[in-house]
């Protein structure tokens, strides 16, 4: 997917979540398929995260210094520090002050304040196609309002947990990542073992 700053066309949604064989009323946000989790990370390119800090031990740090070296364009957004940066990546004060549309915004914030940042989302001249809340933070409300508009959400999920898994970088930890595969994992390069997601699921038609 080639992108250009700037680029205004409309993004399309990723496909669903199936929903559970439990019933109409189960939660189809209770589980996501890995190839929809693949093909989000795959496909986006850039990404505004809402909460980061410049505290090199806070999550929200750490989630943006990896997706930035995983080769993602990031946006920290974080009022009290706008005009600087945080781990190499610039920093505007709100959705609102990005210079440019973003493919997904990345919620650092509670479920409650979860839902304003929804919004502003929404509100810009280009929504972001994925909006995604981390780990703990979860609003349906907010979520049902961003799908009416054709955003793919993602609630109670870390994008760097995801794509470590996923890539299979997780596993040098001696963790599980619960992926079977017979492809040899591809280096992304670089001193440090930072593996790529290789192939694709379902398209993610964005931007571009």
């Amino acid at each position: 997917m080639t992108r250009h700053p700037g680029d205004a066309s409309a993004a399309a949604s990723l496909p669903e979540a199936p929903p559970s064989p439990h019933g109409a009323e189960a939660d189809r946000h209770a589980a996501y398929p890995d190839d929809l989790i693949r093909s989000i990370l795959t496909e986006v390119k850039s990404i505004a995260i809402v909460g980061a800090s410049s505290n090199t031990v806070r999550p929200s740090w750490i989630v943006t210094n990896y997706m930035a070296k995983r080769g993602y364009r990031v946006w920290a957004v974080n009022p009290g520090l706008a005009g600087t940066t945080i781990a190499g990546c610039p920093v505007v004060a709100s959705l609102r002050d990005l210079p440019e549309p973003v493919d997904m915004v990345d919620i650092f914030r509670n479920a409650a304040a979860a839902g304003a940042v929804v919004d502003e989302a929404l509100d810009l001249p280009v929504p972001p196609g994925v909006i995604w809340m981390q780990l703990s933070v979860r609003n349906d409300a907010a979520a049902a309002k961003a799908e009416a508009r054709g955003c793919t959400v993602i609630m109670d999920r870390c994008p760097k947990i995801e794509y470590g898994r996923l890539s299979g970088e997780i596993s040098w930890n001696g963790v599980n990542s619960r992926v079977l595969s017979s492809k040899r994992r591809v280096n992304a390069g670089g001193a440090m073992q930072r593996m790529t997601l290789g192939g694709a699921g379902p398209s993610f038609r964005g931007r571009g």
